[in-house]
């Protein structure tokens, strides 16, 4: 018996379908996709509109130079190209698409309506296709330009849609790709309209005129200008004033030839360039454009053309981090050396008197230069001393999610007494408690974190923390992004006491915050809207670790951003209460990120030290 054959050729659908998975991963890569060809159209005015986070539709309106009624129907074949016409020209690019993949694979998972006309054309074309086969063909009167509409993303890949995200998630991440492209193009006028409602309205204008209209106008004094250009390369843009700098890298943009680009690489070297100058747990604002040879660089790396290689990355990187340092050092940011030294310190016997031989002798001999000089001081304390257990605080698992329950009896409702009348602060930031047995130390601000994450847990499973309404409403106007990214937190924070309210498309009313939590209403309309302006940085900033829901990461960041810092004067009533609400916790020994809330030191170890 002879076997049949076994391989076969795949219908093309079939094909475009599974390469449409690896160019049009989620609404947002449609829309990039879309945006890039209209930029190539040569457009000068563009307009993106989407409803139910482009699930339902995303269409892209141009008046680019349009297409013939031919090349509108080639350009929904595969591979097909205007770009590419010998290998060559793949180390040339120069344009934002080039393969040839984008409206084959949009059309391989949703229904597209194209509309285009070239200006020496009388009439246009319409085309109608779905699952990869046209369905209508036909003239039209229509503008010079192109509109293309896809409906229903991912209509016949039911799974794939399956996987989609809220549209509140997904319409983030069309506001970034959105963003990436406008950002690139000043001299072009962008609009974005989301359900009906204006997003984005970008006049035509300077680069700074376009980082200002996107990232808000707190921004207007604190760019600094970076341009450099050498025989190898240009590169230009702004970098943010160190004070600008935030816990998340939201505000980092390079570009490659106007192309987007995620690059770690030369990240490193902005970041090398303000050393010493922000946090080190901080990111730096920056968008800066590189121009140079495309045959110097490898842009078909990925599909989503994000990920480049330079011929040679030492150069470039080089080059960003003289450039970012050259501008800071011009604009009189960077810190300067005062080689003259005041006359106050110049008349110091330390300096004007010669270090003699016998001085040098005499300090050397000194148990301050002993102890600073020796190494391993450890042995001058007992070995036996049991002090070491303190470490084991930092080695406590940190929570995965809210669910996570350990079963931690209260410290309060066990045989450890403490003495929560006479409490000691020290340096505004720590909290002395006696016991019978030693003393713990506590830390305030991270024992009001765990104190506030438990309260919040709670509140969110069906315990709604009460609303201070406030007697009068603050207004609060947020960077695009940010305003997606609080109506998607709305719901959750109206169960921990915020009542906020969309006014108008990046505009929120705060009608009411927590009313066991100070700092927000007592402090006025600014210090609420700072309030929630750094929890979505928090929020942010723990967006990158996917272990976390978004209900977990929202209690994570109010807890971090409502807590009592260090350095806050704390009367002897809020002490006892800040002690005793900590000791009633399921989990008083650290916060929901692992860091210890107090230590305990033991009488006898006290004792020990002293050699007693």
């Amino acid at each position: 018996m002879i076997l049949p054959d076994i391989i076969q050729l795949l219908p093309d659908n079939i094909a475009n379908q599974i390469a449409a998975g690896e160019v049009i991963q989620r609404p947002a890569s449609a829309v990039k996709e879309l945006l890039e060809n209209a930029v190539d159209a040569g457009a000068n005015e563009i307009r993106l509109i989407v409803n139910d986070a482009g699930k339902a539709l995303i269409q892209v309106i141009d008046n680019g130079k349009g297409m013939s009624e031919t090349d509108a129907r080639m350009a929904f074949e595969r591979h097909a190209t205007s770009k590419i016409k010998s290998i060559d020209d793949l180390f040339t690019i120069k344009t934002m698409g080039f393969r040839g993949e984008a409206l084959a694979s949009i059309a391989a998972v949703a229904q597209v309506e194209l509309k285009s006309k070239r200006e020496e054309d009388e009439t246009g074309v319409f085309i109608e296709i779905e699952n990869s086969q046209v369905i209508k063909q036909e003239p039209i009167a229509a503008p010079t330009g192109t509109s293309i509409a896809m409906k229903n993303l991912f209509f016949n890949v039911p799974a794939r849609r399956n996987f989609l995200k809220s549209n509140a998630a997904e319409l983030r991440h069309i506001v970034d790709e959105f963003i990436r492209v406008a950002m690139s193009f000043p001299e072009i006028f962008f609009s974005f309209t989301s359900n009906g409602q204006q997003v984005f309205y970008l006049e035509k204008g300077s680069m700074k005129q376009r980082l200002v209209q996107i990232l808000g106008n707190n921004y207007v004094s604190k760019l600094v200008p970076v341009q450099e250009q050498t025989d190898y390369l240009n590169i230009y843009g702004f970098v943010g004033k160190p004070e600008t700098a935030k816990k998340t890298r939201g505000d980092q943009y390079f570009f490659v030839n106007n192309r987007f680009i995620k690059s770690a690489y030369l990240n490193h070297a902005v970041m090398n360039a303000f050393d010493e100058m922000i946090a080190k747990d901080s990111f730096p604002m920056y968008c800066l454009f590189i121009d140079l040879d495309p045959s110097q660089l490898d842009i078909n790396v990925h599909p989503t053309k994000q990920e480049i290689k330079f011929e040679d990355e030492k150069i470039v990187y080089a080059f960003v981090q003289s450039a970012v340092k050259h501008a800071l050092a011009q604009f009189s940011i960077t810190p300067t050396l005062d080689f003259e030294l005041d006359a106050s310190i110049q008349s110091l016997d330390a300096v004007t008197k010669p270090f003699t031989e016998e001085k040098k002798s005499s300090a050397s001999s000194s148990s301050l230069y002993n102890t600073f000089t020796k190494k391993h001081q450890s042995h001058f304390i007992e070995s036996k001393s049991e002090l070491k257990h303190w470490k084991s605080f930092y080695d406590k698992p940190q929570e995965s999610n809210i669910e996570t329950q350990i079963d931690a009896p209260a410290l309060l409702n066990t045989n450890i007494k403490l003495q929560t009348d006479n409490l000691v602060q020290l340096h505004n930031s720590f909290i002395l408690i006696q016991t019978e047995k030693g003393y713990y130390l506590v830390h305030q601000q991270n024992a009001h974190e765990r104190i506030l994450y438990e309260r919040f847990a709670m509140a969110v499973d069906g315990k709604p923390i009460a609303t201070q309404q406030s007697l009068f409403p603050a207004t609060m106007e947020l960077a695009t992004a940010d305003a997606v990214l609080l109506n998607e937190l709305i719901p959750d924070m109206h169960q921990l006491g915020y009542q906020l309210e969309p006014f108008g498309s990046n505009t929120f009313v705060i009608q009411g915050t927590p009313a066991d939590i100070s700092g927000g209403g007592s402090q006025g309309a600014v210090s609420e809207k700072n309030a929630i302006e750094k929890m979505l940085e928090q929020y942010k900033h723990f967006s990158s670790d996917l272990k976390f829901s978004k209900r977990e990461k929202l209690l994570r960041s109010l807890a971090l951003q409502q807590s009592v810092k260090a350095g806050t004067a704390l009367s002897a009533k809020e002490m006892k209460v800040l002690v005793e609400d900590l000791f009633n916790c399921q989990i008083p020994n650290s916060t929901a990120n692992g860091k210890p809330t107090y230590l305990e030191f033991k009488k006898d170890e006290l004792d020990k030290l002293f050699g007693r």
